[in-house]
């Protein structure tokens, strides 16, 4: 009898316990950055789809096709649009793939396909490689085109050392890195997607304004063939830096609202597929366009090959800074929350405010 009577006791006190911890892990996921809001719209992951993958690499595109030339180089540009939103497409479809379950980080999909602890040793060093990288190219891009705009204006002003707009870029982020979770910073992402359509029109449209340059040449400018090849290896390298962008993928659907009748993946392909055509409109006008014009004469900057009139100059550069500070921010979202996942999961920090300022300022500064 006292056996009976304890039993259901005892399965009360660990029911009670089951819910503490339900509802910790639930308030430590609405804490979090991927997960702290799951009401976005389907547009929201078209402009963060946009900003993650339209990067200051277009600009570099006519320069990659000076290096290809132009039967593979157009080849290769439209080959790596249709792989790329293939493979784009394949990790919407996986976000669900189990029933019941979401991969709401890249890490977490790879747990599933190789293990719990293989699955993070494999996944989490090559992503954190790739947007820590990402963000120090942003910081850097950012930097120089404060830099480029700063002497394009003021061409008669004293000169200052690059390291100094960087610094004034990076002020910036201190500020941004606190909107706490991916919807928060939607009208940053926006405005990057805006800018990036905006700067790559400025590039095609003043190429195609000046018109081919005398003396245009089309042909390879390396004078062997081993620079013909490391050239070309180049441009490849140059062309898949520009479609990068699916390392963030799976964060950002995991901020659309999900149900069996309505999953997440068809707002989210709507968003990809919007997305593309923004990418198309960005990324072949600049390339053809470009190379077209300049032939091998052309910069690995295709604003450098402008050169006027200077207030379009200007005004390019300052919408390459406005872009990526959006694509700074999310690139930088999925580290802080691997960073603030550990911090609270496993070493059982509170989630609090002061944690997330300090994260966050020690990742802008370090």
């Amino acid at each position: 009898m006292v056996g009976t009577e304890q039993s259901p006791a005892r399965n009360n006190h660990q029911q009670q316990v089951d819910d503490e911890k339900l509802a910790k892990q639930k308030a430590i996921d609405e804490w979090l950055p991927i997960t702290g809001s799951r009401n976005a719209k389907w547009w929201y992951s078209a402009f963060h789809n946009v900003t993650a993958m339209v990067g200051a690499g277009v600009l570099s595109l006519p320069y990659a096709m000076s290096e290809l030339g132009w039967g593979p180089g157009v080849v290769i540009l439209v080959l790596s649009w249709v792989i790329t939103l293939y493979t784009l497409w394949q990790m919407v479809e996986m976000h669900e793939m189990v029933p019941g379950k979401r991969f709401d980080r890249y890490h977490e999909l790879g747990q599933h396909a190789f293990g719990e602890k293989l699955g993070l040793y494999i996944v989490v060093p090559q992503q954190l490689i790739c947007e820590v990288g990402v963000c120090i190219v942003y910081m850097v891009t950012g930097g120089k085109s404060l830099k480029k705009f700063h002497d394009t204006v003021c061409p008669d002003c004293k000169n200052i050392k690059v390291t100094f707009f960087i610094m004034i870029f990076a002020s910036v982020h201190f500020v941004l890195s606190h909107l706490p979770n991916f919807n928060s910073i939607s009208g940053v992402s926006l405005a990057a997607a805006v800018m990036s359509l905006s700067y790559s029109t400025i590039a095609w449209s003043a190429s195609l304004h000046k018109g081919v340059q005398p003396d245009v040449q089309y042909g390879y400018k390396a004078k062997s063939t081993t620079g013909t090849v490391f050239n070309f290896l180049s441009a490849l390298g140059d062309v898949a830096f520009a479609y990068a962008g699916h390392n963030v993928v799976l964060e950002i659907q995991a901020t659309i609202p999900s149900t069996p009748e309505k999953p997440s993946k068809g707002p989210m392909w709507k968003g990809v597929l919007v997305a593309y055509i923004v990418v198309a409109l960005c990324y072949f006008p600049v390339a053809l366009i470009g190379y077209w014009m300049y032939g091998n004469s052309v910069q690995d900057n295709i604003l450098i090959s402008l050169e006027k009139p200077s207030w379009l100059i200007a005004m390019a550069n300052m919408f390459v800074v406005i872009h990526v500070i959006g694509s700074y921010q999310i690139y930088a979202m999925p580290v802080f929350d691997m960073m603030e996942t550990l911090l609270v999961k496993k070493l059982n920090f509170t989630p609090s405010w002061m944690l997330r300022f300090c994260v966050r300022n020690f990742y802008v500064g370090k």
